[in-house]
């Protein structure tokens, strides 16, 4: 395993982080168990969940995901090991966000964040998390594929200096160690900079933005934040929910995926995407290497990436996607990526 700074802390963390958003949904208690067994001994020590977890969000499988972890944790005795993610869902104001978490309301104000911590920390059995995150800003911003950025005047949302306050005062409780973004953008990375420059309060250490080959538009300005104020990216949807892996090429629809169990993932599928998936698959076959892992091993070769968030609902899969890290890109298949992005930016962002 490859380990890498977590911000400004003094705490390395595995290249690889496992995700859970599977966990209560496509995958059981047992099965998340034995994942964690597997990626804990394979060097992972970052553990991503979030308060709605798992996805699709269902009020009846709600907080699965944190108490599957929270369940081996207290099993293998390894939390001392371990770095612990969880994310704080944020307000539903698109048809997509969740209207049974907490109510619906969900503001980053103090009782709507004191309820999302202690929530989590109940269904983990633990008395602190390592990486907090605001899973989307209080604000209406373009996320989860959303263009076409549209600014609502006069939308009631909770200031950005006061929600970075109320989880400063998490991390003085001992209740939190440090402090994570999710789907934000460089103007909010830039207000939490502010607000912890100004106010003296904590600062952020990561934002957990999707990134991979069919949507490098984190490259375009939230990299160069990344970079100079090391607040790293931990990267989510590495494989474009499993089509950077060719098994959905041609229409294909195999028993148990994503794309297959749930109409609402189509946002790695619209024709372009698929176009630009087709030619990344034939790179990685004409140079021997499986189309998955040379997916997450482009992601894996980027500076400004703190962990690669990677999912499975097999122990197959998991191997094969931890062992990414042994793929070695020439420079010659980085030039034909960048050859096929060139001509095909972006095409699912």
């Amino acid at each position: 395993m490859q380990y890498r700074p977590l911000g400004r802390t003094n705490i390395n963390v595995s290249l690889i982080t496992l995700g859970t958003m599977t966990w209560g949904e496509q995958n059981t208690e047992a099965e998340a168990h034995a994942q964690l067994d597997y990626a804990t001994e394979r060097g992972i020590n970052l553990i991503d969940v979030a308060e709605m977890y798992p996805v699709p969000p269902k009020a009846e499988t709600q907080g699965l995901s944190e108490r599957y972890l929270g369940s081996w944790l207290k099993k293998s005795g390894k939390r001392d090991q371990l770095l612990i993610a969880t994310k704080a869902t944020g307000p539903a104001r698109k048809p997509h966000n969740p209207r049974h978490v907490r109510g619906g309301i969900n503001n980053f104000d103090r009782k709507g964040l004191t309820e999302a911590l202690n929530g989590s920390l109940e269904r983990l059995q633990l008395d602190h998390v390592d990486l907090y995150q605001l899973h989307w800003p209080d604000r209406s911003v373009n996320s989860f594929g959303q263009l076409n950025y549209s600014h609502i005047a006069d939308e009631e949302t909770v200031a950005i200096d006061e929600t970075l306050s109320i989880l400063s005062e998490f991390v003085k409780a001992g209740k939190i160690r440090h402090i994570g973004l999710s789907n934000e953008t460089s103007w909010g990375v830039a207000q939490f900079l502010r607000a912890a420059e100004k106010f003296d309060l904590e600062r952020i250490v990561t934002i957990q933005n999707p990134y991979n080959l069919l949507n490098r538009s984190f490259e375009i300005n939230l990299a160069e934040f990344a970079h100079r104020e090391q607040v790293g990216l931990l990267a989510y949807s590495p494989l474009a929910f499993g089509v950077l892996s060719g098994k959905y090429e041609n229409g294909a629809r195999p028993a148990g995926g994503r794309l297959t169990l749930f109409e609402r993932f189509s946002r790695y599928t619209n024709p372009q995407a698929e176009s630009a998936a087709k030619a990344y698959v034939a790179l990685a076959r004409k140079h021997g290497i499986d189309p998955a892992q040379l997916a997450l091993a482009y992601v894996n070769t980027r500076p400004f990436v703190t962990s690669n968030i990677i999912g499975a609902t097999t122990l197959e899969q998991l191997r094969s996607n931890i062992d990414s890290l042994s793929v070695q890109l020439s420079p010659e298949i980085i030039e034909q990526i960048d050859a096929i992005h060139k001509t095909q930016p972006n095409p699912a962002p």
